[in-house]
């Protein structure tokens, strides 16, 4: 229940003669129920009419998406009719496709269905008029295959209108017309408007439902506060001042123009008061500047502290009002004297603890050391300093340990308030002169405090130019604190106050020794770090491939990124192949740190080596899974076996392997053919040469590692000019996040201009900038990009020829060969050549099947000679005797080409070897030189190269200047 504390009238007896009348029971503006009605009344009628506004705008807008959809689905189920494309081709499609777009029309209730062809001609027009002549708005994007809705003005019609257009496709997925169907606008207003009525009257309805409630409230309002005003309260409150006698605290009441108008007892005696201090000014009673202005303002206090002779006053101050006006303000006094003392003692205390504990969380965020020092700077402004410096060693900057003579720092972090500039800004050299406080805290591992600088500032520093820096910035108090860890000196820091600000004391100097105590063990991780890091990251690119090796396949472009937490296993390669083919590897390794970067370094190993076998990608990766089993298996050996005179058991042991993924692919430059395999590795993306990016769908495989899965290899055709971009996972970021979002932004940096426009080094340095950040926030995981441009062979460097399994057909090979070296203008190496494809070819005929296939391919450098033939037999190298008749053949070879060897088709095998092409090269020296030491052989040589009856064909040559076949059975094709 609650108790009626409604103010009573006084006692019938005690009224005055002449009573003031009673206001009438209105409600009127001067009254609060006046007031509160008509402001509730405005907010109603501004939410009723913004509701209705509301409503009737989100009504056309509806009708507009609802016409905007009819008008797509019209114009897209015309579009698709079965025979809108014969009635297209027709001669007079206007006459058949007139009847049918008018009852469509009415059946619909679309305002019009017009065809047009791509120009814009109008095949169909509501108005007959209007057929044969050229649309006024645009048909783009619909001519390019893609349907849109617009608004179009009504120059044909009453009023503008929805249009949607979309396209229409003949059997070879050409537009050949555009459908447009639309509804005016006038149309759906009508809608909108015959939906008015009802929202009108509902608010309508509301407003009144609402004033009347609103009216009723008031109402009862009025009767409980009995219809005083605000003039009739106050006089009512100001007839209990006898109760402010009571109160422990001063109280003051203040007129607006500065007249004291109430003091109480306790107000009297904390400000000794006169005893006529009431109605007279402020002014006057000696109450001091602060105090008498503040009371003379009238402004808002809370608990602001004055002086008041040898007391201190804590004084809250709050303006009254009447009708809506300050009419003065009443003042509250309390003595805090006693607690003042304490409370400053307190408060210090605890700001110091404060600044301790926001340091100790602040500093040491990071284990970078310049990040390090400035967050140590930073963490003494502007509590405790105006300006802080910190100077560290200069080795510390590279992560080595300080030096043993105390010189060379190098400012690390700066900062400083009210705009005031250091004497060395960071990064420069500092020196201190010998007997400075900086150098004394070096040289003795000591703090030093300098109360007063303003002294001879000059003898203190030993240093004109500084001395004169502390007199222009106005410093007066230092403190300079050495940075120790693990017993070295690591720098100093500098603690600087300006004039104006108490100086340093002694608890200064023991707050600014833990600040930089916890501080120096956090630089001094940092530089521990530092070194380790740099450690890991050298090792890491020694294990990486420093400049891509020289081929003619590819333009390659390379970036590796280190990872912000340490380094880590991802690595590519570009590797030379046979038959001018190239490889192309990336590789992550799971994990950080140098475990990781040892076994990226023997997977990348491990690949060079198998791709010397001219392995097909998916035999290459399953060769490298078991390679990564057999390298998991003795990590577990390793951790379970015990390192003699360790401590511990198992569970100290090596870290075991983490798993890899790897994507290997080789293009073909002849045939312009790629073939890839993954393994757990994302597909790379394709830049086509007019811009367009794909990205493949090549199967992906399982991680390495895991066994017992098979690898598939992906086949695709690569026009010239186009790039291969390789990465690892983390250029797309953080795993967390979507994958598909960082494939769009990949594609959106690479999309753009045609690959020609720019190279592949700026393609990578496009693709870092866009996807990965800078700075502090770069990603958590190492990059490896690689950017490859395809260049093709074409007819005029490959030369195919099948040859008969016939010994004759030696010499007439050896006869095109020489033609074909002739045109290519390649005589210095014709002597050569010939010897290396007739002892090919001999090899082939004698030892190996049928079919047998001839391939020369001319790049820049190199020319290569490629017999294939249907056996699986490899040939070997071997030392023949004075007595053998045979075997001289591959050694032969070998010691007349650059490089030689075999790989296996799905048809049998290709036995290759590469003459490099140097400018004014000779057959004699070559063949000399490679077989000086054999002179059994050297006759040989100068037999052969003797003109013989069969140096001339006896029949026309079969040469073609056309590639052969393509794909995985096509000789010379791995």
């Amino acid at each position: 229940m609650y108790r009626d504390v409604r103010p009573r009238p006084p006692p019938r007896q005690s009224r005055p003669r002449h009573p003031e009348p009673r206001p009438r029971r209105r409600l009127g503006p001067r009254t609060v129920a006046g007031q509160m009605l008509a402001l509730v009344v405005v907010i109603i009628v501004l939410l009723v009419g913004g509701a209705v506004a509301a409503v009737v705008a989100q009504a056309r807008h509806t009708g507009e998406d609802v016409a905007r959809a009819r008008a797509l689905s019209v114009a897209e189920t015309f579009s698709h009719s079965p025979g809108l494309l014969p009635a297209l081709r027709s001669p007079d499609p206007s006459a058949r496709l007139e009847p049918v777009t008018r009852e469509t029309q009415r059946d619909t209730g679309v305002d019009y269905i017009v065809v047009t062809n791509t120009k814009g001609i109008r095949y169909t027009h509501p108005d007959p008029g209007y057929i044969g002549k050229r649309v006024s708005g645009p048909l783009y994007p619909a001519t390019a295959g893609r349907p849109f809705t617009d608004m179009v003005p009504g120059h044909t019609l009453k009023s503008p209108s929805i249009r949607a257009a979309v396209p229409v496709f003949d059997a070879r997925g050409r537009v050949v017309a555009v459908v447009n169907a639309g509804v005016t606008v006038a149309d759906t207003s009508a809608a909108v408007n015959r939906r008015l009525p009802p929202i009108l009257g509902g608010g309508a309805g509301a407003l009144a439902a609402s004033v009347g409630g609103v009216t009723v409230v008031s109402r009862r309002l009025r009767r409980q506060t009995h219809g005083l005003g605000p003039a009739e309260i106050t006089r009512m409150y100001e007839h209990h001042d006898a109760v402010l006698h009571a109160v422990r605290e001063g109280v003051l009441i203040v007129a607006r123009d500065g007249r004291l108008l109430l003091a109480n007892d306790e107000a009297r005696r904390l400000l000794n008061l006169p005893a006529d201090a009431q109605r007279r000014p402020v002014a006057e009673l000696g109450l001091g500047g602060p105090l008498t202005r503040l009371l003379t303002e009238g402004r808002v206090a809370t608990d602001e502290v004055h002086r008041s002779a040898d007391r201190f006053l804590a004084v809250n101050q709050q303006p009254t009002r009447v009708g809506g006006r300050t009419v003065g303000t009443v003042v509250t006094l309390r003595d805090t004297t006693e607690l003042r003392t304490l409370a400053g003692a307190a408060t210090e205390a605890r700001e110091r603890l404060k600044l301790l504990y926001d340091a100790s969380v602040s500093v040491g965020t990071t284990l970078d050391l310049p990040r390090t020092a400035e967050e140590l700077a930073q963490a003494a402004l502007p509590r405790f300093a105006d300006l802080v410096t910190v100077d560290l060693f200069e080795s510390m900057a590279h992560g080595e340990e300080p030096p043993l003579t105390k010189d060379g720092l190098r400012r690390m972090a700066t900062a400083a308030a009210n705009g005031r500039r250091p004497l060395y800004e960071t990064g420069r050299l500092v020196r201190y002169s010998t007997g400075s406080p900086q150098s004394r805290s070096l040289t003795h591992g000591q703090s030093s405090l300098v109360p007063d600088l303003s002294v001879d500032p000059g003898r203190r520093f030993r240093e004109p130019a500084h001395g004169r820096w502390v007199v222009d910035q106005g410093i007066r108090s230092l403190i300079t604190v050495p940075l120790r860890a693990r017993g070295t000196v690591l720098g100093v820091t500098s603690f600087y106050r300006q004039t104006g600000r108490a100086s340093y004391d002694a608890e200064d100097l023991s707050i600014a020794e833990e600040l930089v105590g916890h501080a120096a063990v956090c630089v001094d991780n940092a530089r521990r770090y530092a070194r380790e890091h740099a450690t890991a990251v050298s090792l890491q690119r020694s294990l990486l491939p420093g400049d891509l090796p020289e081929q003619n396949a590819v333009r390659a472009a390379c970036r590796y990124v280190p990872a912000r937490s340490g380094v880590g296993g991802d690595w590519f390669d570009v590797i030379p192949l046979s038959g001018a083919r190239v490889a192309l590897v990336v590789g992550d390794v799971v994990g950080h740190g140098l475990h990781a970067a040892a076994t990226m370094g023997r997977l990348r190993t491990a690949v060079l080596n198998f791709s010397a076998l001219d392995l097909a990608p998916d035999e290459l990766l399953t060769h490298l899974d078991e390679l990564v089993i057999r390298l998991d298996q003795e990590e577990g050996r390793r951790g379970r076996e015990p390192e003699p005179g360790a401590a511990g058991g198992a569970d100290d042991a090596g870290t075991g392997f983490m798993g890899a993924t790897c994507l290997y692919a080789i293009y073909d430059p002849v045939s312009r053919s790629c073939a890839l395999a993954r393994a757990g590795h994302p597909a790379p993306a394709v830049v086509r040469p007019d811009g367009g990016v794909a990205f493949p769908e090549v199967p992906g495989g399982p991680p390495l590692g895991l066994g017992g899965f098979p690898f598939e290899t992906y086949d695709m055709r690569l026009a010239e000019h186009s790039d291969i971009v390789l990465f690892t996972d983390g250029l797309l970021g953080n795993p967390e996040h979507d994958i598909g979002a960082g494939l769009e932004r990949l594609r959106q940096a690479l999309a753009g201009p045609a690959p020609i426009a720019r190279s592949p080094e700026e393609t990578c340095d496009a693709v870092i900038e866009a996807l990965l950040p800078v700075g502090p926030n770069r990603p958590e995981d190492d990059v490896a990009l690689l950017v490859a441009r395809t260049r093709a062979l074409d007819a005029e460097h490959v030369v195919v020829r099948e040859v008969s399994d016939d010994p004759v057909a030696v010499a007439r090979v050896r006869a095109d060969v020489t033609g074909t070296l002739s045109s290519w203008g390649l005589e210095s190496v014709t002597f050569t050549t010939e010897l290396i494809v007739s002892e090919l070819i001999t090899n082939a005929i004698r030892y190996a099947t049928a079919p047998i296939h001839l391939r020369l391919i001319r790049d820049d450098t190199v020319l290569i000679c490629e017999v294939s033939d249907g056996s699986s037999t490899s040939p070997h190298l071997r030392r023949s005797t004075m007595s053998d008749e045979g075997g001289r053949g591959l050694f032969l070879v070998a010691q007349l080409a650059q490089s030689w060897g075999t790989r296996y088709t799905a048809r049998g095998k290709t036995i290759w070897a590469e003459q490099p092409l140097a400018p004014a090269q000779s057959a004699e020296p070559v063949a000399s030189a490679g077989l000086a030491a054999f002179p059994d052989l050297a006759d040989l040589v100068t037999h052969a190269a003797e003109p013989t009856e069969q140096t001339q064909p006896t029949e026309p040559s079969e040469w073609t200047g056309q590639p052969g076949p393509t794909g995985p059975d096509a000789p010379g094709s791995s």
